[in-house]
């Protein structure tokens, strides 16, 4: 059986070129459901779907390691049948199991102040540092967006980021003043320096004469949050943060989906179980039926 399994990966990595990491994540998911189909008297060719449940379904393992190992038989199965040595698939019946939803981490406002008010102002680098926090954090962009904005985008006029999206799609995202106005500073102040006589169409440049990247801009933030004390802070981190704090204030889920860009409202609603959990903390810290004793 172990040849089995090496004729399955080496199809795989002619079919699909995959990684020398994902063919060994492969190789240890099949190897343990193969000695679990061993132990209780059958193997790949002879399985059915009762001894492959119970071999991927083990109660010692993990959701996301049952999830993992069934895909793999899955694919295993699959070739099996196409090679002709099986002429059923005794996993395509099987689901695999509701993985926890992995919740964004909890950024509050005051550490949100704490990286807004870190740019020194007075510098050409700290103005448009300063004018990129307060424009993702009040507009929720995600990064790729932020740093693809031109001048034509903005409209400072009305408070408004204009993105087109797929399909040309346009996407209107409200600023507010305080975002505008340090864009509109960094506009005039900074960027003419940064560019040096240069022309550049993106709005956010850097010393090197030319647009921001997104390397930059996780540089940028990551700089910013960890002289705030807040490791792991990302762009998408501000992303997160603009949406909970919306939530938290009570805003429509219908507008803040809008403002993301998200095409299904499920994936909005993932801010309400950060609000909902950030209340329960709250509760367990404060309340004195909740504190240790």
């Amino acid at each position: 059986m172990d040849t089995l399994i090496d004729d399955f990966l080496e199809h795989l990595w002619l079919m699909r070129r995959l990684s020398d990491n994902t063919q060994q994540a492969y190789r240890r998911d099949l190897a343990k459901i193969e000695a679990r189909l061993h132990a209780a008297g059958s193997g790949w060719l002879d399985a059915d779907a009762l001894a492959l449940a119970a071999a991927v379904y083990a109660p010692e393992e993990k959701n996301s390691s049952q999830a993992r190992a069934l895909s793999a038989c899955r694919r295993l199965y699959g070739w099996l049948e196409e090679s002709g040595c099986r002429t059923d698939n005794p996993v395509k019946d099987l689901r695999a199991p509701k993985l926890a939803q992995k919740l964004p981490k909890l950024i509050t406002e005051a550490q949100v102040d704490a990286v807004l008010a870190g740019p020194d102002t007075a510098t050409v680098h700290g103005l448009r540092d300063k004018a990129f926090l307060e424009l993702m954090y009040a507009t929720g962009l995600r990064v790729s967006e932020a740093v693809s904005l031109t001048k034509e985008n903005i409209d400072f006029e009305r408070g408004r980021i204009v993105l087109i999206g797929k399909g040309g799609k346009q996407r209107e995202v409200p600023m507010n003043s305080e975002a505008a106005d340090w864009m509109m500073r960094y506009w005039h102040e900074a960027r003419p320096q940064l560019l040096k006589g240069r022309l550049c169409p993106a709005f956010f440049v850097s010393q090197k004469r030319s647009g921001m990247t997104r390397q930059l801009a996780w540089m940028i933030v990551k700089e910013y949050a960890a002289a705030a004390g807040i490791e792991d802070l990302s762009p998408h981190g501000l992303r997160h943060a603009f949406a909970t704090h919306l939530v938290n204030g009570s805003a429509d889920l219908r507008s803040v989906q809008a403002m993301l860009g998200h095409a299904d409202l499920s994936t909005t609603q993932i801010y309400t179980h950060v609000a909902n959990q950030r209340l329960q903390d709250t509760v367990h810290a404060h309340h004195s039926r909740h504190q240790a004793v």
